[in-house]
């Protein structure tokens, strides 16, 4: 097998030929942040928080669809890609809901985890917000909408691993959202014993509903103070 040695945030590195630069990065115990990225799933290169600075380049390049090439020089927590990426993160959190204490992710949800890494409270800028009604009249899942950061897993996990194809995002903008067929309730027979978009959700837009409020034991919900 062919292979490409590179230079990572300093130190030489070696991959095989046509590996993504997030995959190098996650080889040699580097963790580079990601809301669309799944191991299990086609790219999507969606959320851009991925992002690294690669010398030569005039724009920070998403390191899960970049390949390595041979010389090449990668930083991935370079001042300037931890401003891009802190500035992503703020602009999804004022236009998420915020309602992380009622939350079924919680703790385990996975914007709120890359927010805590970058040090990334309350966000600086303010944004027009989207309303939806909570869609839990469903048999199979409950669906928040306002919570959705549009990374696109569950549209993929439908496709290529139920190979149902029932997700979609439709509309443009603002008012580009996760739909359901044609924009139906999210009802389908076939839901009943799935639970993978739900599985590949990194928020808490997706919830089985017998699993609604249960959390999960290996990471309760942390209470301090009081």
């Amino acid at each position: 097998m062919d292979t490409v040695a590179v230079t990572l945030n300093g130190s030489p590195a070696v991959g095989p030929a046509g590996i993504s630069i997030l995959e190098l990065a996650r080889e040699q115990g580097i963790q580079i942040p990601t809301l669309c990225f799944h191991s299990e799933l086609s790219l999507a290169g969606a959320c851009r928080l991925c992002v690294v600075e690669v010398s030569g380049s005039r724009t920070l390049v998403a390191s899960c669809h970049t390949p390595i090439a041979s010389n090449m020089v990668i930083q991935t927590h370079s001042p300037r890609v931890l401003k891009a990426r802190t500035i992503l993160v703020e602009l999804l959190l004022a236009s998420h809901s915020g309602n992380c204490w009622s939350c079924d992710k919680a703790n385990i949800c996975e914007l709120r985890q890359i927010a805590a890494d970058l040090g990334v409270g309350l966000p600086r800028f303010h944004s027009r917000k989207r309303h939806y009604a909570l869609e839990e009249a469903g048999p199979y899942l409950v669906r928040d909408l306002n919570k959705c950061v549009q990374c696109r897993r569950c549209v993929r996990a439908c496709r290529e691993i139920k190979g149902a194809g029932l997700l979609s995002m439709a509309y443009r903008g603002f008012y580009c959202k996760l739909v359901a067929g044609a924009d139906g309730p999210l009802e389908a027979e076939i839901c009943r014993d799935c639970g993978e978009c739900v599985a590949v959700c990194p928020v808490g837009a997706l919830t089985r509903t017998e699993e609604r409020f249960v959390r999960n034991k290996e990471t309760p919900l942390v209470v301090t103070g009081g």
